[in-house]
């Protein structure tokens, strides 16, 4: 499969110059004649443009296509039904924005029977395409090794020659922080990778240096690089993931040791040494939405609530007196730390006075610490509503991994090995595994559906995440209210 420039050229070709033939196809006089005859068809008015107002719609047509593929122009490495998927996908969507255009615009909109014959046209021959551009060349694969840890780079290189991957040479970080050969690193001489003073790394034997990782996208470029084999010694923080998101950027696949497995998502059922990263980052389409569905969910609900919030703080106050809100300290992508604000459910300073640790979902209606009006917003979610800000803000989403404290996480980890992979996405007010009712109280459940999420999120899979989370919350709110009537 072609990489780089030369892929996204083509591609972008590709496309227009089949939506053209497809509109000048179906605009053709004696095609629109013989599709007049089928019943249905035949309601639709036959009017074939001509001169200037056909050029517009040619243009019009391949524009809005063209731009509805751009997540298939980035040359990532896909099944061919994952292709397939996807270009249908964008073509509906592609058929959907002419529809749209067509309703607002009557000068030179495109025809209702035009949209009718080239949308099974561009489900056709659009998949067909990309399919025919990935297809593999007959050379062995290219690799490379990126990374910032000399053991690490020691121990894949090794692996790799066991392949039939042909290593060209490896990336090194030399950031602070990076590992270094120190006595202990000895081995790495016999793997061709020696330090030297200035913190790089000298040429000794085949593997050669090709620079560090500001260079990487140039060398997947120039050296046409099929694989990427990462050796970091922290797979959890914006290198790693930098390095990852340009692979996919160019379509070359990422991998990683498989004695890494406890700090990567890596592929499942692949037996290698070394095994594909299952870590794919959105397209930019989904990215956006998301991202838009965050701050209209957020700045709705906080709107929308306000006489919610405003009833909630008086009620908080009349009840003991003391704060409305309550800080928490929470972990964020890549173990970083932000603050998260909650309605104050407990006692002021419960955990000061008691020196307990209390898990962020544990539930309040057994805790002696829990307010009376505590016990109401827990049970109806309400203490969450100024968790609403942190999703605006951009620290959080709506749907995701639900944020622990730091120390409650720290304290998972030397019992849950994939407990860090959480990180890999930013957190969220709901999750897969709060809708399946599965709380930090369980980590080793938690962590499955957390990854779970990971490896299948999508907008789609964010909105049922969300409905059925609303209807949990309805289901609370109602048992609630049924039970005080029944006392």
């Amino acid at each position: 499969m072609d990489t780089g420039w030369r892929y996204r050229a083509a591609s972008v070709g590709g496309v227009a110059a089949l939506v053209t033939v497809a509109v000048m196809f179906a605009n053709n006089g004696t095609v629109q004649a013989a599709v007049s005859l089928v019943p249905v068809l035949g309601r639709l008015p036959v009017d074939p443009p001509a001169g200037a107002e056909f050029v517009i719609e040619v243009a019009l047509t391949a524009v809005v296509v063209t731009a509805a593929f751009v997540p298939l122009y980035k040359p990532r490495p896909r099944r061919i039904l994952d292709i397939v998927a996807l270009a249908h996908k964008r073509t509906f969507v592609a058929v959907f924005a002419l529809a749209t255009i067509g309703y607002f615009d009557y000068t030179y909109k495109v025809p209702r029977l035009t949209l009718v014959l080239i949308t099974p046209l561009l489900l056709i021959t659009l998949p067909a395409w990309f399919i025919w551009l990935r297809r593999p060349e007959a050379r062995s694969e290219r690799a490379i090794i990126v990374g910032n840890d000399l053991r690490e780079v020691t121990r894949v290189t090794q692996a790799a020659r066991q392949t039939d991957l042909t290593l060209l040479g490896y990336l090194f970080s030399t950031q602070p922080g990076a590992r270094s050969q120190s006595a202990e690193d000895h081995e790495a001489t016999d793997a061709g990778v020696v330090s030297v003073a200035d913190g790089g790394n000298a040429v000794n034997g085949s593997l050669e240096q090709l620079g560090g990782l500001s260079r990487l996208e140039d060398v997947l470029v120039t050296h046409d690089i099929d694989t990427v084999i990462l050796a970091f010694d922290e797979t959890d923080r914006a290198e790693f993931f930098g390095a990852l998101d340009a692979c996919y950027e160019h379509g070359v696949a990422a991998k990683a040791h498989r004695g890494t497995a406890d700090t990567v998502l890596l592929a499942e059922n692949d037996p290698g040494t070394l095994v594909d990263i299952d870590v794919e980052p959105w397209d930019v389409q989904d990215h956006i939405l998301k991202r838009a569905f965050d701050v209209a969910f957020a700045g709705g609900g906080l709107i929308g609530l306000s006489p919610v919030i405003l009833a909630i703080a008086v009620a908080i106050k009349l009840d003991d007196g003391g704060s409305i809100l309550y800080q928490q300290e929470r972990t964020a992508v890549f173990g970083e730390r932000f603050d998260v604000y909650k309605f104050r459910s407990m006692v002021e300073n419960a955990e000061s006075v008691t020196g307990a640790t209390i898990s962020d979902e544990d539930d309040g209606g057994v805790d002696p610490r829990v307010t009376r009006v505590g016990r109401v917003l827990r049970q109806t979610h309400l203490d969450e509503i100024p968790q609403l800000w942190a999703v605006l803000s951009g620290k959080m989403s709506v749907v995701g991994p639900r944020p622990e404290r730091p120390h409650i996480d720290a304290d998972i980890q030397h019992g849950v090995d994939d407990w860090p992979k959480r990180w890999f996405v930013k957190p969220g007010l709901t999750g897969l595994a709060q809708i399946n009712d599965v709380t930090g109280k369980e980590p080793n459940r938690k962590i499955r559906y957390d990854l779970q999420y990971i490896k299948r999120q999508s907008f789609s899979f964010d909105i049922k995440i969300v409905i059925r989370q609303i209807w949990k919350v309805f289901v609370d709110v109602v048992e609630l209210g049924t039970g005080r009537q029944n006392e």
